[in-house]
This record gives structure tokens, C-alpha cells and sequence, in this order.
């Protein structure tokens, strides 16, 4: 199966450097998105396990490589992806576990609309 397509809200984004789990570095860059009732149905019909989150479906994809993150024009976005912007991310379906459903695995992520305020802006009166 090629590229899927999914698109969600930024929950966290670990894409600049590999995330960290529990002190250990896990050798994964990884997205965390926020999911509509439509992507979370889209995903449990295909056997990927969705995580509630509030009321909302949450769902990490995640990649062992540095992962290619454009906006709408194609060109480069720098930096981690700020929490809330939305986004589509192209994955790939890994083979089916019985306790952990199949894996997505995250090959690129376009920026649809960059959230505003992230915690990277300095402060007018800086």
C-alpha cells in the first residue's frame, strides 16, 4: 500500500530532534495529531488504534528518519510545527499487531495553516 493521507491538529511535535520517552532518547522523530470524527473513523476501519483524548481521537506517526515538512507552497518549514496548526501528513501502514493495531509510519507533513502564538515567539517587550 502506498502514501495515505490523514490530516489533523498539531498535539505535539517532535520533528526538529528524535523524541525522548521516560529520559530515553527513542530514535524516533514523531507528530501527534488530533483527529476529526471522519479521520479517526478512517483510521479505525483500516486497524489503526486511535487513543481519546478529551473527547478527541489522537494518533502518533512517527519515523526512525529525518522527515521532509513543507507548507502549501512546497517550500521548507523550519523549526517544530507550533501545538494546534494543522496539517497533512503522509504515512505508510505498517503490518497489524493484535495488542497494537498497525503502525503509521510518517514519510511527510504539510502545513496547512501554522498556528498562531506558538511558545517559540518572543514577548513584544523583549
Amino acid at each position: 500500500m502506498g502514501n495515505l493521507v490523514a490530516n489533523g491538529v498539531v498535539a505535539f511535535s517532535n520533528l526538529t530532534e528524535t523524541e525522548f520517552y521516560q529520559g530515553k532518547d527513542t530514535g524516533r522523530y514523531s507528530l501527534v495529531l488530533t483527529l476529526d470524527d471522519e479521520q479517526r473513523s478512517k483510521l479505525v476501519d483500516m486497524g489503526v488504534n486511535v487513543k481519546e483524548y478529551e473527547g478527541n481521537g489522537q494518533r502518533k506517526f512517527a519515523s526512525k528518519f529525518n522527515v521532509q515538512v513543507v507548507d502549501l507552497n512546497d517550500e521548507p518549514v523550519r523549526g517544530e510545527i507550533p501545538y494546534g496548526s494543522k496539517v497533512r501528513v503522509a504515512y505508510a501502514l505498517g503490518e497489524a499487531h493484535p495488542q497494537y493495531g498497525c503502525g503509521t509510519y510518517l514519510n511527510k507533513v504539510r502545513v496547512v495553516e501554522m498556528a498562531e502564538g506558538s511558545s517559540a515567539e518572543m514577548p513584544d517587550e523583549f
